[in-house]
């Protein structure tokens, strides 16, 4: 090969290279802030990822709301009426944040199954809830009304 064939050849694979770490960078970057929603139930079984962030959504559980002694921190349930998961968050709550109304967070679940928000946000009007929240509820009706019919159907089964 001659030598302008060999630097040609060089920087194709320089370029290539350099090419191939930034979309491996680009790709990183993506991957680290994609954040996925889970429904209470799915966090109840275990499904969502421990020691990443991620998105939970329902109601917030009637009478669960407490605030603690130093004036910023909250704790709460968020529930899709089939599992209630108990929330910490610190800082400010969006004005529309009330017990028995939608809300979705974002955060991490913590050792002791509590799932601590970095950020929360409530429904925008009397007849909105987040599509999350709402998937996540409906979801949640559907499996107790299945598990309710598969009890009543095996309660009245003749006995043999």
């Amino acid at each position: 090969m001659s030598g302008s064939a060999t630097k040609r050849l060089a920087l194709i694979g320089g370029a290539v290279a350099v090419v191939g770490v930034g979309v491996y960078l680009m790709l990183s970057a993506f991957n680290d802030n994609l954040v996925f929603f889970y429904s209470p139930m799915q966090v109840a079984a275990k499904e969502a990822p421990q020691g990443r962030t991620f998105r939970m959504g329902g109601m917030v559980e009637e009478g669960s709301v407490k605030r603690l002694a130093d004036g910023v921190t909250v704790q709460f349930g968020i529930t899709d009426t089939a599992a209630v998961i108990p929330t910490q968050y610190k800082g400010i709550l969006p004005d529309l944040f009330k017990e028995g109304k939608g809300v979705v967070a974002q955060g991490k679940l913590n050792s002791e199954g509590i799932f601590v928000a970095s950020e929360v946000l409530a429904k925008h009007d009397e007849n909105y809830m987040p599509p999350e929240a709402q998937d996540a509820v409906d979801k949640a009706h559907a499996a107790m009304k299945t598990l309710d019919e598969k009890g009543s159907r095996e309660a009245n089964k003749p006995k043999s």
